[in-house]
């Protein structure tokens, strides 16, 4: 569970700084802060859909709905992790 709250919080830091890094790629033509971040929240998103499916212990459809689905939303997956993952240890 302890790396499942985890990657929910780096996924979730990844995805703000993702959407922070746009406006230097496309106002100012940065492109390598975004392409790094980019990466590193693909793969922290991915990392993040793997454990929460290979964890889901005895959760109910809607709980794993939730939680799956909080990983397209900014800010949600901090949400998630206070409200399923902290309560579950």
């Amino acid at each position: 569970m302890k790396s499942l709250r985890i990657t929910a919080i780096l996924e979730g830091i990844s995805y703000l700084l993702f959407g922070l890094s746009m406006p230097l790629k496309y106002l100012y033509h940065i492109l390598l802060p975004n392409k790094i971040i980019g990466m590193a929240h693909g793969i922290l998103f991915i990392l993040y859909i793997l454990i929460a499916f290979f964890y889901r212990k005895n959760w109910n459809i809607k709980t794993q709905f939730t939680i799956y689905f909080a990983s397209l939303i900014p800010f949600c997956t901090f949400y998630v992790e206070k409200k399923y993952f902290r309560n579950d240890e």
